[in-house]
């Protein structure tokens, strides 16, 4: 028998794959065959041929990973009966406990739901993933490492991807604390032996200049060869990669001044007298070296604190859930368990003043939800039994016990910190910009150093070769491009965490870049400009006949009808009190309305056309159905026993917030477009109120694409807001799509940006973060090139001839560390952006 049942399962799964491949064309929806997720395969996600099939994916990154070994990807076996089930057509899937699961029919997986230790036998449950076992470069976002370290490229520390809500501070931040610290102890008494005569402290008198140079030589050593050696290391990494950065220049610039005073000291006598300086002996420079990786010390120190704080967003955003959940199990009896262990379908009680664990379900109790820390909207949710619950908000007054649904990594809590830490690494194209201007500059400064110490060399004062050391060390040091690298990816960063505490939800940087340049705005009707669910606004009884019995008589009819209409009629009638009666010889008429008989009389709900058909006259109330209809709303008329007794109305409510919302939207220079599947005649009257520049109704999905590229053909720059699977198409062909995420469904694929709470003020908080984090990107790039225009001039010697002023290479440094800190310091003021206001 089982034989039988294996068999019939693989016929039924190779038919279905035959009809997925059919299908397919058609716009079914395909599995990414590496993480499960559904895939529409004409929304222009990545693909793949191998084997003569073609594979869709949700991303580059799974795409990569299937061509890296596409048999692991390939087939997976049903746990349930054994099977081989293709991955990327299979209708089952599950994830339990972290580990993806695939089943060749729904009886399979419903068997393993009901008993999955059954099946997976005595195993130790998988060990879930550690956060932050990958690491990364916040600059070269394609260097992935399984273990700390630094990058091949540009010699930055690798941070966790996703950092942890217990993680400490960075192993780096700490090292280089120490490493700070120590330098600044041994360069400050150096300074002083250096630089004493200059401010009236004559130390080299006291000691003599031969006993300061080797006691110089002693404090600077440890300085340079064990504090700078991260630097060291970097610089040399650089040069072996042929990927020239600011490390390239403080190793060479450092490493030249150290060892130039180091030979110095060591054998004076082979110095020619351009070298020695009015006493006869030759300066040396351990102070600049010493000072110079101090305040580079300094500068990193300040960058990684701040680089802390960017991730802090994100910690913010790990310490809502709560540590312990209060799990009820089958004998009633309550404990607290810790939030991993709890379980999709697990019993929870949710207390007042607590976080809700996990994604789920009220199943008992009434509260209101402060759903703010993930939505941006200050006003509670109220949620009674069947509300949908995300974890991390916090329960204000009620207790719940709900139902957990979604837990772990799936919850919308993780899949938005997921989020965040992928944009916050990703690249806004105009970093292009300061990568390409960095490529070419490390080498210009390279050769202005040289012809620096070549011209100073030939046509300097006495000591010609100490001019040139010094005007060549301090070109190289003054023009470290840190600055020009930190201006955009700081700034994303900042945003990026910013936005996710208001419910904007950035998926990549290129989309704020985007998002900040569109002038056309497109937004469906539907849930984002209305409610999305009607409610009875209307009741008109004919001259002799209650609005009681009316609504009393459409109720009863209505009662047992699923439709959405007949719920606000139901919902309606229970508010006003009026009685629900019992119905029988229910019959629902296409595309006119409904009959049946109501107490004993013959009840007809639905438009003229019905009532026409029932033989019930509309007589005046025609006219008032008439005018409901030009207000948007849908009028029924209630007819009995062959009489119109009167009009019941439904519409769906404009939201509250929906006017001020688009003349806000309107005065930052935003046309915009309502484009809706509904008729013309309720649209215009939405649109009507609330002053929309254009409509247009009974829009298909391919009809909203083909109105996304044909204003684009026209040179307008388009967002276009949605919120459904039918939306994806025009998402994904606009210059930014926004994902009005109205449930739990957070990551809407084809969208850049994405909001927790899917309405226009989301789109007007997205859009000012936008504008906002661009202006701060450009002030970055600004404050780094103007900096190095002016820095490298100056530190060549071009104001030696008119003000006899060399800047000395310890200036240059402290300069090159203020112009990244000032960078950092622009960048963090995003943290504190208004996007209410």
């Amino acid at each position: 028998m089982a034989s039988h049942d294996h068999h019939h399962h693989a016929h039924s799964h190779g038919a279905g794959n035959c009809c997925s491949g059919a299908n397919a064309a058609a716009g079914e929806v395909t599995r990414d065959p590496v993480c499960g997720m559904l895939v529409d395969p004409n929304a222009g996600k990545p693909r793949a041929e191998h084997g003569g099939h073609t594979y869709h994916f949700c991303c580059e990154g799974c795409r990569t990973k299937f061509l890296n070994d596409p048999a692991a990807y390939m087939t997976a076996k049903d746990p349930v009966c054994g099977m081989s089930v293709d991955r990327s057509t299979a209708k089952h899937f599950l994830k339990y406990e972290g580990e993806k699961f695939y089943f060749c029919s729904a009886r399979c997986k419903e068997r393993f739901e009901a008993e999955p230790s059954k099946f997976l036998g005595e195993r130790a449950a998988p060990e879930p993933m550690p956060k932050g076992t990958l690491y990364t470069c916040p600059m070269d976002p394609e260097i992935i490492r399984d273990a700390p370290g630094d990058c091949p490229i540009c010699g930055m520390a690798l941070e966790p991807m996703i950092p942890s809500a217990d993680d400490g501070p960075s192993p780096e931040l700490v090292d280089f604390t120490r490493r700070f610290w120590i330098s600044a102890a041994l360069s400050v008494p150096l300074f002083i032996i250096a630089m004493g005569p200059m401010v009236g402290i004559p130390v080299r008198d006291w000691i003599g200049d031969g006993i300061a140079k080797w006691l110089e030589l002693a404090l600077a050593t440890p300085v340079v060869l064990w504090a700078g050696l991260p630097f060291f290391r970097r610089g040399w990494a650089s040069i072996v990669n042929r990927s020239p950065n600011m490390w390239t220049l403080i190793a060479i610039g450092v490493g030249a001044a150290y060892f130039y005073s180091l030979f110095a000291t060591l054998f004076p006598d082979i110095f020619p007298h351009q070298f020695r300086g009015h006493g006869g002996s030759v300066p040396v420079y351990f102070e600049a070296a010493a000072v110079i990786i101090t305040l580079v010390f300094f500068g990193q120190v300040l960058e990684l604190r701040a680089r802390e704080r960017t991730g802090s967003a994100i910690r913010a955003l790990l310490d809502l859930a709560p540590k312990s959940a209060r799990r009820i199990d089958a004998n009633g009896d309550e404990a607290d368990i810790p939030l991993a262990d709890v379980k999709a379908g697990d019993r929870l009680r949710v207390r007042p003043g607590e976080s809700v664990p996990v994604d789920g379900v009220v199943v008992e109790g009434a509260s209101a939800i402060d759903e703010s820390m993930i939505s941006g909207e200050p006003l509670p949710v109220e949620k009674t039994e069947g509300s949908a619950l995300i974890g991390g908000t916090l329960n204000r007054n009620g207790t719940l016990i709900m139902r957990a649904e979604k837990v772990g990594a799936d919850t919308m809590l993780s899949r938005i910190v997921e989020m965040v830490a992928k944009a916050q690494r990703s690249r806004a194209p105009i970093q292009s910009l300061a990568d390409k201007v960095a490529s070419y500059f490390v080498p210009t400064v390279v050769a202005v150093a040289i012809l620096a110490f070549i011209v100073w060399a030939l046509v300097g004062p006495e000591p010609s070769m100490i001019y040139a050391i010094v005007a060549a060390v301090s070109v190289l040091i003054i023009a470290c491009p840190c600055a020009l690298g930190l201006a955009t990816p700081m700034s994303v960063m900042t945003a990026t965490g910013r936005g996710a505490q208001a419910g904007v939800l950035v998926k990549e940087a290129a989309a704020l870049e985007r998002l900040a340049d569109i002038d056309t705005l497109i937004v469906d009707k539907t849930g984002t400009l209305t409610e999305g669910r009607p409610v009875l606004t209307d009741i008109h009884a004919a001259e002799g006949t209650s609005e009681d019995l009316v609504l009393s008589l459409a109720a009863s009819l209505e009662k047992g009808s699923e439709h959405p209409l007949a719920e606000a009629i139901v919902a309606g009638a229970k508010e006003c009190g009026s009685a629900i009666g019992s119905v029988s010889d229910f019959q629902a008429v296409t595309g006119k309305g409904v009959l049946g008989t109501v107490d004993g009389r013959r009840v007809a709900l639905g438009n003229a056309a019905l009532m026409q058909h029932v033989g019930a006259p509309t007589g005046d109330l025609a006219q008032v159905a008439q005018s409901l209809a030009e207000q948007g709303k849908t009028a029924m008329f209630v007819a009995a026993d062959g009489k119109v007794l009167g009009i019941v109305a439904v519409s769906d409510p404009i939201k509250s917030n929906a006017a001020d919302a688009i003349n806000a939207l309107h005065a930052r220079g935003l046309k915009i477009i309502m484009a809706t599947g509904d008729s013309e005649r309720t649209a215009r009257a939405v649109a009507a109120k609330l002053g929309i520049d254009e409509v247009r109704a009974g829009m298909l999905p391919e009809a909203k694409k083909a109105l996304v590229d044909e204003l684009r053909a026209k040179g307008a720059k388009v967002a276009m807001a949605g919120d459904g699977v039918n939306d994806a198409p025009a998402l994904a062909a606009a210059d930014v799509g926004i994902a009005m995420s109205t449930g739990a469904d957070v990551a809407l694929e084809s969208a850049g940006i994405t909001l927790v709470k899917g309405d226009l003020s989301g789109i007007l908080r997205a859009h000012k973060l936008a504008q906002a984090t661009i202006a701060n990107i450009k002030q970055n790039l600004f404050f780094a090139f103007i900096y190095n225009t002016v820095g490298v001039p100056v530190a060549a010697g071009v104001l030696y001839p008119i003000f006899g002023m060399l800047l000395s290479p310890m200036l240059a440094a402290a300069a090159m560390s203020l112009s990244s800190v000032s960078v950092i310091a622009n960048a963090l003021r995003l943290r504190n952006l208004n996007l209410n206001a």
